[in-house]
């Protein structure tokens, strides 16, 4: 059984940074990425990035470009993201996901079949 914990999420300050964590227990050899999705109360669940497993390759939205990193440590099956300028629109419940279709898109949340319960990141002004 694959179990998602994410952790790090808190309370920081405009222009602060948080290192978010997303350890998946159980995880197949044959998973291909984790995602992070984010979702705002009253608004849908958005793509922030996605990691492969394997190789160098690393997916952000425009909107954190620039701004979020993702590392992996692939002996302890955990995913990094690494945050720094936030601002008060980062403010969300940050998910980790796992176990994408080989065929579908990295960032469409609904081609994942776990998903960790979430970590709160709030940015004030």
């Amino acid at each position: 059984q694959v179990q998602l914990v994410e952790s790090g999420g808190g309370l920081v300050q405009a222009g602060g940074s948080l290192r978010l964590s997303c350890a998946a227990s159980g995880r197949a050899s044959s998973s291909i990425d984790m995602g992070w999705f984010r979702q705002a109360p009253g608004k849908g669940r958005e793509f922030v990035a996605a990691i492969r497993w394997s190789g160098s390759s690393t997916y952000y939205a425009d909107s954190v470009k620039g701004r979020f990193t993702m590392s992996r440590d692939n002996a302890k099956n955990t995913v990094y993201p690494q945050m720094n300028s936030l601002k008060p629109g980062d403010t969300c419940l940050y998910y980790c996901a796992e176990d994408r279709r080989y065929d579908a898109s990295y960032c469409d949340p609904l081609v994942y079949k776990y998903w960790g319960q979430g970590t709160q990141v709030t940015v004030s002004s």
